[in-house]
């Protein structure tokens, strides 16, 4: 395994503005993917809480994609919503996506997010087992 800290980044707004990783893998295996929002090619793509969740958990898929792992890598989420009513809605996106995986998760309630069109950011971590390469 290697000693080197890998960062990865998508290109997203806020990144370059306020200096930040989109993912970081550090030496051992764990990756950690910071907080994923629905903005698709650098444009907010405000749809419904479930569309907005798939949507937050594609841009975590596409950064542990740039690092060789996949969705069967995660073994940790955070979901960060802005309304309780909402719950529903981004749980049933999270067992589309992980009901084979079965990561441990969270799931809180926020004040809000730097956009008010955004009602769901998700956070992910990943396991690269030992063995496995980049």
């Amino acid at each position: 395994m290697s000693d080197v800290v890998r960062r990865v980044n998508s290109g997203g707004p806020w990144e370059d503005a306020f200096g930040y990783s989109r993912a970081v893998e550090l030496p051992g295996g764990l990756v950690l993917v910071s907080g994923c929002t629905s903005v698709v090619n650098g444009s907010i793509d405000a749809g419904t809480p479930y569309e907005q969740t798939v949507n937050a958990f594609q841009v975590a898929f596409d950064a542990l994609k740039k690092l060789g792992l996949g969705r069967e890598h995660v073994v940790r989420t955070r979901m960060y919503l802005t309304h309780a009513r909402d719950v529903d809605d981004v749980g049933r996106a999270h067992k589309e996506l992980f009901d084979d995986v079965r990561p441990a998760a969270s799931m809180l309630i926020v004040s809000g997010f730097v956009d008010p069109s955004l009602v769901v950011e998700v956070e992910v971590e990943a396991y690269r087992p030992s063995g496995g390469t980049a």
